[in-house]
């Protein structure tokens, strides 16, 4: 299976704090006309604005000849960058400008949109349109996608969480044995001795790439199975705790004892060329990297293994991640963009890239019945349970071991993070490059986060 393989989104969300809109900055216009609602929609067109994703590609080669075909709604897409697409998609909700009926949106997103009013919600489509079959939508996708206000903004295209892969050859050599669910320290453990499994392999690959989603996707998840948190529930900030402080040493230190070369530079791309290349013998990081290393034509097809995220004081500790659909709340065309989503997001899509495109391409992660398909089953044999497993396991409102003011697990859902984030990501890099120490990346991360934190408490 060859799923997406990309960066997790490190782009500053152009967007103020939740509940402002941002001043106008385009002129409001919409797609081709039609009475938005319900089942409603007369509209001959809608304006599809997403992410350019290999599976979102493939999403764009099959529309006119099946979509379209069978609805005569035409999809004009507009694909970009993922830094690009957000910068674009934040600019035309914030100002309601109503250029695009339908945008791909993350989990982080959606309930920010959602609470500044930029979003349809979408209870009563899903309500009217029984063949969906939003129970089939694995219930922490259906959590993430939905808001304070408990209704639903956005359905899943595809899904992840994270997961340990580690070369089973190079252990089955080396004698060692990989825990079925392992902790921290038992990595650390069989990083040290995996080192040198093989000319010049290190024992483990970590991302340590600037970027809120880059370094600080995994850091956050060793923070919260070691039982730290960003902000506490009274929105104190934390990062300066002795249980953010360990997790972090923790991950600094193994990644410049073990890992890769050139750790400070490395990003989900380059740990994801590094286990395939052979460089190195374990690989914590996204799900839907298991998908390339498993891909016909990779020099590591069938030598992986793949166990949950590691833990310490938590039964789980996977992150959550999906692009996913909204629908803008100045769409015109809200009914026939919901026509849309219902076919991209719905079990026959899945079928159809199947049958189109190959199994090994079908956007899995979001649906509980895809697991059940037997021609998904084969070609995803080797990771297909432990991915749906991890996105089960998930808990996006309570990862940790303490009570959280907003959630997210590898983020925290709040408009400001994306600044926060990447601003600590850097001086958790520079500690990792050995230019400065822990302890002081974290205490110039505390002043950063405090100042967040100051528009917060006593909310």
């Amino acid at each position: 299976m060859r799923t997406q393989s990309r960066r997790t989104p490190r782009a500053l969300l152009a967007v103020a704090a939740a509940g402002t809109l941002i001043t106008p900055l385009l002129a409001g216009c919409s797609g081709a006309g039609g009475a938005g609602g319900v089942g409603g929609g007369s509209a001959h067109a809608i304006n599809v604005l997403m992410v350019n994703n290999p599976q979102m590609v493939e999403l764009q080669k099959l529309t006119a000849g099946n979509f379209t075909k069978k609805t005569g709604i035409k999809v004009n897409f507009t694909v970009l960058p993922e830094n690009d697409v957000r910068d674009k998609i934040s600019q035309d909700f914030a100002n309601q400008a109503g250029q695009y009926d339908v945008a791909t949106l993350s989990n982080y997103e959606i309930p920010i949109y959602a609470k500044n009013g930029w979003l349809h919600a979408l209870d009563p489509y899903v309500k009217s349109d029984s063949s969906f079959d939003q129970q089939d939508i694995l219930a922490p996708m259906r959590q993430a996608l939905t808001a304070a206000d408990g209704k639903l903004y956005g359905e899943p295209f595809y899904g992840e969480s994270s997961f340990l892969m580690y070369r089973k050859d190079v252990f089955k050599k080396k004698g060692l044995t990989m825990p079925a669910k392992p902790t921290w320290q038992q990595v650390a453990d069989l990083a040290a001795k995996a080192d040198g499994g093989e000319p010049g392999m290190k024992g483990i690959c970590l991302r340590g790439l600037p970027g809120w989603g880059e370094v600080m996707a995994p850091l956050t998840t060793v923070v919260n199975t070691f039982g730290g948190t960003w902000f506490d529930k009274d929105w104190k900030a934390q990062l300066d705790s002795p249980e953010f402080k360990q997790a972090t040493q923790f991950y600094v230190d193994l990644v410049r004892k073990h890992g890769e070369s050139g750790a400070a530079q490395s990003g989900f791309a380059e740990c994801l060329n590094d286990m395939t290349q052979g460089k190195t013998a374990m690989w914590y990081d996204a799900t839907s990297g298991a998908g390339s290393l498993e891909a016909a034509g990779s020099p590591v097809k069938g030598k992986i293994g793949y166990v949950p995220a590691p833990v310490e004081k938590t039964d789980s500790s996977g992150w959550l991640y999906t692009w996913a659909w909204g629908i803008q709340k100045a769409s015109k065309n809200a009914g026939d963009a919901w026509k849309f989503i219902s076919w991209a997001s719905g079990k026959d899509y899945e079928k159809l890239v199947g049958e189109k495109a190959g199994w090994a391409n079908v956007p899995a992660g979001k649906r509980s019945s895809t697991y059940d398909i037997p021609e998904y089953r084969k070609e995803a044999a080797a990771f297909a349970d432990v991915t749906r497993d991890a996105i089960a396991s998930a808990k996006p409102n309570d990862p940790g071991v303490q009570p959280r003011p907003a959630p997210g697990i590898q983020f925290v859902d709040i408009p400001e993070f994306t600044d926060l984030g990447t601003k600590v990501s850097q001086e958790i890099s520079s500690a990792i490059a050995g230019r400065q120490s822990v302890d002081s990346a974290l205490k110039k991360s505390q002043a950063l986060a405090e100042a967040v934190a100051k528009k917060y408490e006593g909310s």
